[in-house]
């Protein structure tokens, strides 16, 4: 990886929106990519020229519009409500430029066919974290090896419920945790698994329960959302062996022992060539690797965008179709009420 100042070529960009996650998360990742901050555009203008002020950034707009027309970008990196988001992507789009967008990119499902039929041939990028995450790219790397491949079968635990009156903010555009979070334990699901063919979803009495994933490849998913309330998630995954990824941190290959069922006296015979192998990242440096802005996927997510604008290229992950996928998951989790919704 290289540092913004080492790059010799840079796209010129701006921000649509300077809230708390493009201050906490976007703008300090941009340090470690290709781009150089052209203009700030967020509806409070006075908070747009005051961050403009902390990176050194010479203009700034309360209307995307007029910083699509008066400035010379290449590039713009957007972070608004799922609401607003399909207006200012098609705009920018629309502009001729290159847009990586946060998740998520819309409403409904149907604002992302819009987008798609506005891109042309621009790249865009939904930045769905945890399909660009470190843990999610091993578990991808080892399902490729033959030995541990290909995937039948994965589950997902995550902090989530269901609305009471998630149908009515479905049909109202409103915000809800489904589709604000339940997208990221789903777009790692998706990364993983691929297209998916119907969802299912069964609840309790509390609105939590378990989303059912059929895949096209014939692996099943299962998604619990988790009533307890604590922010920890788990993934497995499994075919001819299971991997095991625990709070996005600790990815555990699980090759087993030898066993005679009754006969075997030891747990970790010796050698190094069974039981489990684990990846996690270290803190005892103040290095890269161990930040959530790496753990997380944000660094992977923007680097891509980035580099897939510089080498003229078409984007073939977090794509608009990858989150129409995702988009069309979340409508069919709160319409399911227990039946079988197919997707394709």
């Amino acid at each position: 990886m290289s540092y913004q100042r080492e790059f010799e070529r840079r796209l010129r960009v701006g921000i649509v929106g300077l809230g708390g996650h493009t201050y906490r998360n976007l703008l300090p990742a941009m340090h470690f990519l290709p781009v150089e901050l052209v203009s700030f555009c967020d509806v409070d203008l006075d908070l747009a020229k005051r961050t403009a002020s902390e990176y050194g950034v010479p203009s700034c707009y309360a209307n995307a519009g007029e910083m699509y027309a008066n400035e010379e970008l290449d590039a713009v990196f957007m972070a608004v409500s799922p609401q607003l988001h399909p207006e200012l992507v098609c705009q920018a789009l629309e502009a001729s430029l290159h847009v990586w967008t946060e998740k998520p990119p819309a409403a409904r499902s149907s604002e992302v066919e819009a987008m798609i039929a506005s891109r042309g041939d621009r790249v865009a990028v939904v930045g769905y974290k945890k399909a660009f995450a470190p843990a999610t790219r091993k578990v991808l790397d080892l399902l490729s090896d033959k030995e541990i491949g290909p995937l039948e079968g994965l589950t997902a635990e995550y902090r989530m419920h269901l609305d009471a009156d998630a149908n009515e903010k479905l049909q109202g555009r409103k915000t809800m945790n489904w589709l604000a979070n339940g997208c990221h334990p789903l777009s790692l699901m998706v990364a993983v698994g691929g297209d998916v063919d119907a969802v299912t979803m069964h609840l309790s009495k509390n609105r939590s329960g378990v989303c059912v994933l059929e895949f096209s490849s014939g692996a099943i998913g299962t998604l619990n959302l988790v009533s307890a309330n604590w922010s920890y998630e788990r993934y497995a995954f499994w075919g001819k062996k299971y991997i095991t990824v625990d709070n996005g941190l600790t990815v555990s290959l699980w090759r087993g022992v030898p066993l005679a069922y009754g006969r075997t006296t030891d747990f970790a015979p010796s050698g190094t060539d069974t039981g489990t192998v684990v990846w996690e990242p270290q803190n005892a440096y103040a290095t890269l690797e161990n930040q959530a802005l790496f753990t997380q996927g944000f660094y992977n997510e923007m680097r891509y965008f980035c580099e897939c604008v510089l080498e003229n290229r078409p984007a073939e992950e977090g794509t608009l179709e990858f989150a129409h996928t995702i988009m069309k998951i979340y409508e069919a989790g709160i319409m399911s009420e227990g039946a079988r919704i197919q997707l394709t």
